[in-house]
């Protein structure tokens, strides 16, 4: 992955082509000040794709941190469960 990194002045004066690059390359932007870091840029897809990775990524550490405690339930118990709440709404229609 090739990070492009612009000044402030660029994202001002081309905000058109900025996000047409974020868009075609599917990777975020560095924009700095003075020369230092102050914002990152990306297109909406990719915001979303790198969000919904993060969920993934803490659902995974929650279930390894189960695992760990030796909180896991038997997938038996879980769907039993699920039949009995599904028989429930049944019952209820």
């Amino acid at each position: 992955m090739i990070q492009t990194i612009i000044p402030l002045r660029d994202l001002s004066n081309k905000t058109s082509q900025v996000v047409e690059q974020c868009e075609r390359s599917g990777e975020p932007i560095f924009v700095t000040r003075n020369g230092y870091g102050a914002l990152v840029v990306m297109s909406m897809e990719a915001y979303q794709t790198r969000m919904a990775q993060l969920d993934l990524y803490q659902h995974l550490l929650a279930a390894e941190k189960e695992l760990a405690d030796d909180k896991l339930v038997p997938a038996e118990k879980v769907f039993d469960s699920i039949n009995e709440m599904l028989e429930n709404a049944k019952v209820q229609d």
